[in-house]
């Protein structure tokens, strides 16, 4: 028998064949998911619709909700503010045609969520775990319950007071850097500085790190890029519903980038702990750190042990290492920062700060424990620029059961809560000019009269932020230092515009003037 080329029974044929059979299945498969992808999405879309039936919101599109509405101009925020005068408890908002959210912003509904211990919500939140981890900051249930007991002891009042000298340093490194920059009539762009420092001071008290100068370090400045990289690229990936997926986020350019900027950040932490463990080899170090002397957050990582004698994972110490750099430099240089230009925006402010300044440090140009409680005043405009400027502008939850709130509304298990605290702080309905700074709302007398959950810039209730006290500690040592040294001056021609990007940032920078303090011999 004669075969010919081509015919049922050649090899090459069979091939063909099959490589066809094989790339129909491969269509039909990407079909069949894909339906149940969008039928699934459909049913979560009429989930929400159900669950959020009681709160009315702003008019939305049909498919993009309100993301067409944050113009990325530094508008946004404000834009929720305008919204919670005609929605003063709560609104629906949505984020692309699947995702929803009950945005709230009065201290009666927060109170319902913040007094729990709901976790962090699974989505925006999830964006974070490729970079930091499942650390504090986004774990849930008995994870996070665990590592908050053992790492609160890290707070305590004992291991805190020696930081204040360590923050007092790198505050003068800082400011002496500014010395060229009063000699000319021209504003600098301020948050850069004091991102280095606030690292500077973590590097110091949290890990011990003091061989080498931040403020001249270019893998410290490559450090500070990257978070603010990353920082941006969560933002990105939230607002464009496809980059919700994995792998979809992954094969994209903003996902390349993302990958890199992780592995440059995670370098740093990884290089800390690296350098700890090392040391913890000598014996003579050992046994400081059993001794409970001078012990840091690093030293409670790596010793620290619950009832039944078990220790962090090595995962678990990078994850709660890498959520600590961020957060506990980078709100804390937002929060320096729109401090320092808040009281440049008010030079009479400014004035009675420096005034007790000068009278608590009595000829000092450095800062002790004692000195914390001598600055009432100065502590009311650190409070009140909190107010205005929170760090963290907004915080999310996902309910696992069913909230009544207090006017009687409800929603279901499963349903996203956003708590707006930019929002909250400039409620018309619970700060009357909310826009205006005013220290003395937060005289005693005035606190007492309003709800406790009306200034929440730390969070509040069991999932509150571990480190506020560390934060506020700082902020007095950086703001005491600063003023006592420097005259503040706005820059009218340079107005910052305000962006979040997991905390609160300016699109243009911050930009202050400043001039010696000439003090009286």
């Amino acid at each position: 028998m004669i075969m010919r080329f081509g015919s049922p029974s050649s090899p090459k044929r069979k091939l063909t064949l099959d490589c066809i059979c094989i790339h129909n299945l491969v269509a039909i498969f990407c079909l069949v998911y894909a339906i149940l992808k969008i039928s699934k999405l459909i049913v979560k879309r009429n989930e929400c619709i159900q669950a959020l039936q009681p709160f009315l919101g702003p008019p939305k599109h049909w498919f993009f909700g309100h993301i067409r509405e944050f113009k990325q101009d530094g508008t946004d925020l404000f834009k929720i503010v305008e919204w919670a005068e005609s929605y003063p408890l709560a609104m629906s908002m949505w984020f692309g045609p699947f995702v929803a959210f009950l945005n709230i912003h009065h201290p009666d509904y927060v109170k319902a969520i913040l007094t729990s211990t709901e976790p962090k919500d699974d989505l925006s939140y999830s964006f974070l775990i490729p970079w930091i981890g499942d650390g504090l900051l986004v774990s849930k249930g008995q994870k996070w319950f665990r590592h908050r007991r053992l790492l609160t002891p890290g707070f305590h009042y004992d291991v805190l007071k020696p930081y204040i000298k360590l923050m007092s340093d790198s505050a003068k490194t800082m400011l002496d850097k500014w010395d060229s920059l009063s000699e000319r009539d021209e504003s600098f762009e301020l948050f850069e500085h004091v991102s280095l420092m606030t690292l500077d001071t973590i590097m110091k008290c949290a890990f011990k790190m003091f061989s080498f100068s931040l403020f001249f370090s270019s893998e410290i400045n490559s450090y500070i890029k990257a978070v603010y990289d990353l920082s941006n690229l969560v933002n990105i990936r939230f607002r464009i519903f496809p980059y919700h997926s994995d792998w979809l986020f992954n094969l994209s350019p903003h996902g390349y980038q993302f990958r890199k900027a992780c592995k440059i950040a995670q370098s740093h932490t990884e290089q800390i702990i690296r350098n700890r463990k090392e040391a913890l080899k000598d014996e003579e170090e050992l046994h400081r750190i059993k001794a409970k002397k001078n012990i840091d957050f690093l030293d409670i990582l790596l010793c620290a042990r619950d009832e039944n004698q078990q220790g962090l994972s090595d995962e678990a110490i990078r994850a709660e290492v890498d959520t600590f750099m961020f957060e506990g430099h980078d709100t804390t240089a937002s929060g320096i920062s729109w401090t320092l230009y808040s009281l440049a925006c008010n030079p009479e402010h400014q004035q009675i700060c420096r005034d007790e300044i000068i009278s608590a440090l009595e000829g000092r140009d450095f800062m002790e424990w004692e000195d914390l409680s001598k600055m009432p005043y100065t502590t009311m405009c650190i409070k009140e620029s909190l107010r205005l400027y929170p760090p963290v502008p907004g915080i999310s939850r996902k309910t696992t059961k069913p909230i009544t709130f207090f006017d009687g509304r409800s929603v279901p298990g499963g349903c996203l809560i956003g708590t707006s605290i930019f929002a909250i702080h400039r409620n018309a309905t619970v700060w009357e000019n909310p826009n205006v700074f005013d220290p003395h709302r937060f005289l005693p007398e005035n606190s007492a009269k309003r709800s406790p959950h009306a200034f929440v810039p730390f969070s509040a209730g069991p999932r509150n932020c571990i480190g506020q006290n560390f934060a506020m500690n700082e902020m007095k040592v950086v703001i005491a230092q600063t003023l006592r040294r420097y005259h503040l001056i706005e820059d009218p021609t340079k107005k910052p515009k305000m962006i979040p990007r997991l905390v609160l940032r300016s699109l243009n920078g911050i930009h202050l003037k400043i001039k010696p303090v000439h003090l009286e011999p």
